[in-house]
């Protein structure tokens, strides 16, 4: 049986939602692995996406593990949850390079509740740098504004 979908190209790979045609395609080293990764995300389980998404992070291409990191993203931002193993693929990587988006989606998109320890800590860590931030530019808008008034002065 022909495939319907198009690993030369990658066209249409986002609409799969068969898993195992995804493995078919990773055990006949395919490309484009990366892309259908995010097909399933969209189309499957949580359950039957998370190991094939898994297994697309640790491609060879940087741009299909880069789609695969998107995929864990989609897949957060859909069910509100990730799978144990997405959780350690994403904690392996750390928060930064092609896991940032996706470790931030999942700081977004899972309740605090829910989430492992080190993402709780990834999100306290993340909201006190963020307030540090906003305090810094309120100092220096505040340093400006009065420097203007100063000068406006003489």
């Amino acid at each position: 049986m022909a495939s319907e979908w198009d690993w030369e190209s990658g066209k249409g790979l986002l609409g799969i939602d068969d898993p195992a045609e995804w493995d078919a395609a990773f055990e006949r080293g395919e490309q484009h692995l990366g892309t259908a990764a995010i097909g399933l995300a969209f189309q499957c389980s949580l359950d039957e996406a998370s190991p094939r998404i898994v297994r697309a992070m640790q491609l060879p291409d940087r741009d299909q593990r880069g789609f695969a990191f998107t995929a864990a993203g989609t897949a957060a931002r859909l069910n509100g949850e990730l799978t144990p193993e997405l959780y350690a693929a994403l904690r392996a990587v750390g928060h930064r390079g092609v896991a940032e988006t996706a470790v931030d989606d999942t700081l977004t998109f899972v309740p605090f509740r829910d989430l492992p320890p080190w993402f709780k800590w990834r999100k306290i860590a993340s909201k006190v740098q963020d307030k540090l931030k906003t305090w810094r530019l309120e100092f220096t808008y505040a340093v400006s504004d009065a420097w203007k008034v100063l000068r406006g002065r003489r």
